[in-house]
C-alpha cells in the first residue's frame, strides 16, 4: 500500500525515533494474533517488535485519522498509562477524550446525555475493555 511512495519508506531518522520510543519493545507474552508482528525473542524472553510492520501500521491509522473529522474521532483509555497520549491526541487533533470506562449502550442509545455516534473510535488497550469497539461496529 505505502511501497510506492519513498516518502514513506522507513529511513535513519525513523529507525532512531522508535528506538528513543521503545516501540520496538514488546512483553513476554504472546499470542497467536501478534506472531506476525514479532521480530526475535531476546534471551531474556521479551519478544522484539518488527518495526517496518509497526510503521506500516501507524500509516495506515494515519490515514485514517486523517480522513476523518475531528469531532467525529473518540479516543479511549482505560488505563492511567495511556490517558496521557490519548490527551496528547486530543489536544493536537481535536478529537474527543473519554477517560475511564464507557458507560454501556453510549454509542447507540440516542436517550443518554452521553451520547456520541463515532465514525472512529481509538482505544489505547482494546483487550482491557472491548465494549466500546464492539458498540461502536
Amino acid at each position: 500500500m505505502f511501497e510506492a511512495l519513498d516518502v514513506l519508506q522507513m529511513n535513519e531518522e525513523d529507525v532512531l525515533q522508535f528506538l528513543a520510543a521503545e516501540t520496538y519493545s514488546g512483553g513476554t507474552n504472546l499470542d497467536f494474533q501478534m506472531e506476525q508482528y514479532i521480530y526475535k525473542k531476546k534471551s531474556d524472553g521479551i519478544y522484539s517488535i518488527n518495526m517496518k510492520r509497526t510503521l506500516k501500521k501507524f500509516l495506515l491509522a494515519a490515514c485514517a485519522t486523517v480522513a476523518t473529522e475531528n469531532l467525529a474521532i473518540s479516543a479511549m483509555s482505560f488505563r492511567n498509562t495511556g490517558q496521557p497520549a490519548v490527551l496528547k491526541l486530543v489536544a493536537a487533533s481535536g478529537a474527543i477524550s473519554i477517560a475511564g470506562h464507557v458507560t454501556p449502550e453510549s454509542f447507540t442509545n440516542q436517550i443518554q446525555a452521553a451520547f456520541r455516534e463515532p465514525r472512529l473510535p481509538m482505544v489505547t488497550v482494546p483487550r482491557v475493555e472491548p465494549q466500546p469497539l464492539t458498540e461502536a461496529s
